[in-house]
Order: structure tokens, then C-alpha cells, then sequence
């Protein structure tokens, strides 16, 4: 049975300037039976509702600013997957999550990133399952939970943002040993929580979590763990750093 994972794509120039995370990832999808497709919680989908893309070949959507030529140029040509976008839907609703298909939205960076380092020759159908942020946590692990026997079928779920996400406090100068001290308490907090299982106190981390507003000063890009972990069993820290002093570029997998 494949995991679930947990992913922090970082920034947009991961998928030309990869670091340590691009061959981490490269390993985690070799050491993986082949996925049927993957199904991807994106930080970059924000929506009221859950909404699934349901096009038979999303567009590569380059939403971002201010980067280099290059990485505009970059293709993610994967397939949709819109049987199997009805099939989740469907899943959805019979756990009492009412979601809806949504057959226009592109594919955005936080799923074709970090998919372009796994599986580079944009093979495997893809889907993205949106995030209703302001749901919160518990929503995220309810989604996890009703998508979990898919694992079983050959689905790849994978949650994608980032462990810790403050990019006004990033120094874009710094080395990779320099890591700033309240990002590491706050990620190191969120290990521990996890190798604990302990949901109650993930499901409050901004009230217990050293820093946890800081890290986070708006919640989208960890929410994307909740629905991995739902979906997953026991977790395993896969890969661990930081790039620009404070950005998370933790990968988590949920056997």
C-alpha cells in the first residue's frame, strides 16, 4: 500500500534550483510502488468548498511573480484524472463532505513542483483536491480520513505546503546550516506531536506550538499536513532542512 506524504515545495525555483529536497524527493517516489495517479492538497488552492479538478489535461499554471524566464518556461503536462476526480467526489459525500468538480482549474506550483523532482516525466495522471482554509485542521484530517482506502488502490495522496512559512522573516542570503531559532522549535515541536500521535494537541498547535503565529501567520500552508496524516498511519520524518533560514523543506510520510 503506497503512504501519504507530506511535502514542503518551498520556493516556486525548487523545480530548477532543487537542493537537497529534489534528490530527497527523486529517492522517496523510486522507493515507491508506481502510483495509478496522485491526488494532491495544495496550499495554493484556497476555496469556501472542496472542489476537485476534473480537465483531462489541466494547464501548468505559473502562479507567481518576479522569477526568472526559465522557470515560466517550465511544462508539467500530466493527465487529469476526471473518472476518478468523480469517483473522490463521490467518496467525499458519502463521509458528509459535500464536494464538487471543477473542470477549469489548472494544476498550480504547489502540486507540479515538487511532482516535476518525483516523477519528472509527467506520466501518472494527477488531480488536486482544493483546501478550505478556513476550516481549519479538523477538516483536513476528516478529508484525510475519507480518502484514506485509496492508498490501497494504488493513489498517491500527498499534502502539499510547507512545515514552517513566514515569508517576510526569510533571509534569502543565508547558507543552508543557518537555521533560525524559533522555525526549528516550532518544526521540532510539530515532530514531536506526530511521532506522539498526539491529534488533540496538532489540531491546536496555534494555541500550544512555540511560535506558532510567527511560523505561520496564516495557516494554509500547514494545513495540508492535517489531510496527510488522516490519510496515513505511521509517520516517518523522510527528509528534514531549511532553506533562507526559516523555511521548512521537511518531507513526512504516513505508512
Amino acid at each position: 500500500m503506497l503512504p501519504s506524504l507530506f511535502i514542503s515545495h518551498g520556493s516556486p525555483m525548487l523545480a530548477l534550483e532543487p537542493g537537497a529536497s529534489g534528490p530527497a524527493l527523486a529517492r522517496l517516489a523510486a522507493e515507491l510502488p508506481r502510483p495509478r495517479a496522485v491526488l494532491v492538497v495544495s496550499a495554493h488552492w484556497e476555496s469556501q468548498r472542496l472542489l476537485l479538478t476534473a480537465g483531462e489535461y489541466p494547464a501548468t499554471w505559473h502562479d507567481f511573480g518576479g522569477f526568472p524566464a526559465a522557470l515560466y518556461a517550465v511544462q508539467y503536462p500530466a493527465p487529469g484524472a476526471p473518472q476518478l476526480a468523480a469517483e473522490v467526489a463521490q467518496q467525499l459525500v458519502d463521509a458528509g463532505l459535500p464536494a464538487e468538480l471543477d473542470a477549469q482549474r489548472p494544476f498550480d506550483h504547489g502540486a507540479w513542483v515538487p511532482l516535476s523532482l518525483m516523477y519528472p516525466q509527467a506520466d501518472i495522471p494527477m488531480l488536486q483536491l482544493s483546501l478550505p482554509s478556513r476550516l481549519g485542521p479538523e477538516l483536513q484530517t476528516r478529508v484525510g480520513r475519507a480518502l484514506a482506502g485509496l492508498r490501497a488502490h494504488g493513489i498517491l495522496l500527498i499534502g502539499s505546503g510547507s512545515i514552517t512559512h513566514n515569508l517576510g522573516e526569510l533571509d534569502w542570503r543565508a547558507p543552508p546550516d543557518v537555521i533560525t531559532p524559533w522555525a526549528k522549535a516550532f518544526r521540532d515541536w510539530i515532530v514531536e506531536k506526530l511521532e506522539a500521535d498526539d491529534e488533540q494537541a496538532l489540531h491546536h498547535y496555534r494555541q500550544l506550538a512555540p511560535q506558532a503565529a510567527r511560523n505561520h501567520p496564516t495557516e494554509e500552508h500547514l494545513l495540508p499536513l492535517f489531510f496527510a496524516r488522516g490519510a496515513g498511519g505511521t509517520f516517518t520524518l523522510a527528509h528534514t532542512g531549511f532553506t533562507y533560514g526559516a523555511l521548512g523543506m521537511d518531507i513526512y510520510r504516513f505508512d
